[in-house]
């Protein structure tokens, strides 16, 4: 099958990834720093190891600063929960995924918050002067889609963190399809807290997010054991373990470790190969006079369309069952998103790459939609 679906989950792991789960299960099954023998000790290093690979990464400052969770929806969860104001607003928006979407306006239908929606231009471009025109006094966050998981806008982050640093408002930048494929610099662009997925750009196993936060306070919306401080009824105040408890998911987090690494090495040549089959998609379906494409330039491979006559369920299943080649068609879990492009009745067919999906993958890609189209 071709695997044109990588926006979901990387279909592609590297050999080392593999490895590093498969090792972290022969030998390390057991729970990180709960125990004083050697085993649990290793398993709390790798962590540590892996906290701090992040936090390179990303331009933090402190390891601690970088929480593990279960997913990037977790991860934004407990960004938007536990920073909540009541009587605040707080601007989202169009472009968000319902990770951002559904917490925000729980929120509303609780009565804590107002929130209000910016709206990118039409080149898909989404700049601070939509989030500005919508700030009041009582605004007190902001969460914005680096890259859209449905057209692949992209957001200016680095203006829009300095709005909110002179405004003294809090930024939340969701980087579930921008981490791995594109450079954040949390410090020098003014983000308070990051949130991503492990198992997308990545290339890490799923099961496993990241929350990273600087110079803010994050109260915690879940609680229990932490192996620290088991003598306190209450949860730890500082972190990690103020927002983390429970088992942590050690196999996926050995295989961030091992991708991180990867990614680091071989950061040029992904780049490269995976805007090679881009730019061989993107022209290719723009250049079919019976396909509308509704994606824009960007890093992480996301190009979404729709072919005239046919609803995107209809081409998904077709690129599937006759060509096997697998796609995303549909809402893709961003509902504002095809309200504003007029798509919610018709969804849209999402084709999302790898940096390891090849030129002939593109061709064939590209061959099927003209007999889809064309017969």
């Amino acid at each position: 099958m071709i695997n044109f679906d990588n926006a979901a989950t990387s279909g592609f792991k590297p050999q080392c990834v593999i490895a590093a789960v498969t090792n972290c299960l022969k030998r390390l099954s057991v729970n990180a720093g709960r125990s004083s023998h050697k085993k649990s000790i290793e398993a709390l290093r790798l962590i540590t190891r892996t906290r701090e690979q992040v936090a390179e990464l990303f331009g933090i400052s402190c390891c601690e600063n970088v929480i593990f969770t279960k997913n990037c929806t977790e991860a934004l969860n407990i960004a938007i929960l536990g920073t909540v104001r009541e009587g605040g607003e707080v601007i989202i928006t169009s472009n968000e995924h319902n990770s951002v979407v559904r917490p925000c306006y729980e929120l509303e239908r609780q009565g804590k918050i107002k929130v209000k929606v910016a709206h990118p231009a039409e080149n898909g471009y989404l700049g601070a002067e939509a989030i500005e025109e919508l700030i009041t006094e009582k605004t007190y966050l902001v969460c914005v889609n680096h890259i859209s998981n449905v057209t692949g806008s992209t957001a200016d982050i680095e203006g829009i963190g300095r709005l909110c640093r002179k405004k003294g408002l809090l930024l939340l930048v969701d980087a579930a399809q921008s981490a791995g494929h594109v450079d954040i610099d949390m410090k020098k662009s003014g983000i308070h807290m990051l949130a991503c997925a492990a198992h997308k750009g990545l290339l890490a196993p799923q099961g496993l997010g990241l929350l990273c936060f600087e110079d803010v306070e994050i109260n915690p919306i879940m609680y229990g054991g932490t192996g620290t401080e088991s003598h306190n009824i209450y949860q730890p105040m500082l972190p990690p373990e103020a927002l983390e408890c429970g088992t942590l998911n050690l196999p996926a987090i050995a295989g961030l470790n091992a991708a991180i690494d990867y990614i680091q090495k071989n950061k040029k040549k992904l780049e490269d190969d995976l805007e090679q089959v881009f730019s061989s998609i993107f022209r290719g379906l723009n250049e079919n006079p019976m396909v509308k494409v509704y994606s824009f330039p960007n890093k992480a491979g996301i190009i979404s369309f729709l072919v005239n006559g046919y609803n995107a369920d209809f081409v998904g299943d077709m690129l599937d069952q006759k060509y096997d080649i697998a796609v995303r068609a549909g809402l893709h879990c961003a509902p504002l998103v095809h309200r504003r492009l007029g798509t919610l009745r018709s969804g849209l067919v999402r084709v999302s790459l790898s940096p390891f999906n090849t030129l002939q993958e593109a061709r064939t890609f590209l061959n099927a939609i003209d007999n889809i189209t064309y017969n």
